[in-house]
Parts: C-alpha cells; sequence; structure tokens
C-alpha cells in the first residue's frame, strides 16, 4: 500500500510516518518504482508506536519498546522495566505540576482581583529569584 493508504489505516500523518522511516523505525520496501510499499505489518508497527507516543514514551523508548516487540526470545523484565521508569517519571512530573498548583492557587488567593491596582501575582512574577 501507498503511504496515503498507511497513513489512513495506521491515523498517523503521512508526514509522521515519513519521519518514522527517516529515523529508522520503519522500514518500508520499495517497488520497482522506488516508491514506498507499506506491509500491513509496517501499519501495526505505525499503529503500536502512535499508542506508545500516546502513552508519553520518547522516540527512542519507542525504539526500545519495539525492539523488545519484535523479539520472540525477549524478557517481559525488559519491557517493565521500560515501563516502570516511564511511570516514575510520570508521577515525579506529576508532583511537579502538583506544586505549581498549589503556588498559583495561594497567589490567586492573595490577589483581591478588584479595582485596586495592587496585584500579588505581579509582585510575586516580578520577585528576581534564581532558577
Amino acid at each position: 500500500m501507498n503511504i496515503g493508504e498507511a497513513s489512513e489505516r495506521s491515523g498517523l500523518p503521512s508526514k509522521t510516518i515519513r519521519y518514522y522511516e527517516e529515523i529508522g523505525l520503519i522500514r518500508p520496501s520499495r517497488g520497482g518504482n522506488g516508491y514506498r510499499d507499506y506491509a500491513v505489518s509496517d501499519v501495526h508497527k505505525l499503529r503500536f508506536l502512535q499508542r506508545s507516543r500516546g502513552l508519553g514514551f520518547s522516540v527512542e523508548e519507542c525504539r526500545q519498546l519495539l525492539a523488545l516487540y519484535e523479539d520472540k526470545s525477549r524478557a517481559s523484565a525488559d519491557v517493565k522495566d521500560i515501563a516502570q521508569a516511564k511511570l516514575t517519571e510520570i508521577d515525579q512530573k506529576i508532583r511537579e505540576m502538583m506544586e505549581l498548583r498549589r503556588t498559583l492557587e495561594h497567589l490567586v488567593h492573595a490577589c483581591h482581583g478588584d479595582d485596586r491596582p495592587d496585584c500579588p501575582i505581579l509582585e510575586e512574577l516580578s520577585e528576581a529569584k534564581p532558577a
């Protein structure tokens, strides 16, 4: 099938499919005319990549997961390690976002939100604090 059909069947834009080919995640065959010829297995890999990316895995993590998926002698522990590391990363991001939320919530409650010019939100934002 051509890239348009692969795009339609996988739900990924043609540009993304070309990018995945460029970085070696998929390798469609080439017809005699030089055009890409996507097999059903390529579309399956594209769906796998789409789902993996949707769960927050990086391109390199997707590469590892795809390699493990294709390796029938894989150990599920290897897959679990990658997923556990991603879960730990997500948990850390959630903690960071919750801290940001608490800070912003405090500032919002401190601001009167009326016609007065003084505003604790702007005061806090203007304070020079090292990153």
